[in-house]
C-alpha cells in the first residue's frame, strides 16, 4: 500500500469527506511529509474504490461546486488496522536493529 493510500485511509476514519477535505487532513497527519495534490488524490481514490476500501458517499453543490465525498468501508477499516500493523512490526525490527547497533558502536560498557 502506498502511504498515499495509507494517509487517505486514514483520513476517512473519522467519516466522510470531500476531495479538498481528504488533501488537508493527510497533510495534517502526515506532517506535510505526503503531498497530495486533488488530481493525484481522485487517482488514488479511484484504486481505493476500485479495491473496495473506500465508496462514494453523497455529492452536495457548495458555492456552485460540486463536491464528492467518500466513505471508509468496513474492507477499508480492516485493510487498514493490517497494514498499521505490519508498519508497526517493520519499525520494531528496524529499532531493535539500531539499538544493538548503537550497543555495539559504544562498545563494553
Amino acid at each position: 500500500m502506498t502511504e498515499q493510500a495509507f494517509f487517505v485511509l486514514t483520513a476517512l476514519v473519522d467519516g466522510p469527506r470531500h476531495g479538498y477535505g481528504i488533501v488537508g487532513e493527510v497533510a495534517e497527519l502526515s506532517d506535510g511529509r505526503v503531498p497530495l495534490k486533488v488530481g493525484t488524490l481522485y487517482g488514488v481514490l479511484d484504486r481505493l474504490v476500485g479495491d473496495g476500501l473506500v465508496a462514494p458517499d453523497r455529492e452536495e453543490v457548495t458555492n456552485g461546486r460540486l463536491r464528492r465525498y467518500f466513505r471508509l468501508t468496513e474492507q477499508g477499516r480492516n485493510r487498514l488496522a493490517l497494514e498499521a500493523q505490519r508498519l508497526q512490526a517493520n519499525a520494531r525490527a528496524a529499532s531493535a536493529r539500531l539499538k544493538a547497533w548503537r550497543a555495539a558502536e559504544a562498545g563494553p560498557a
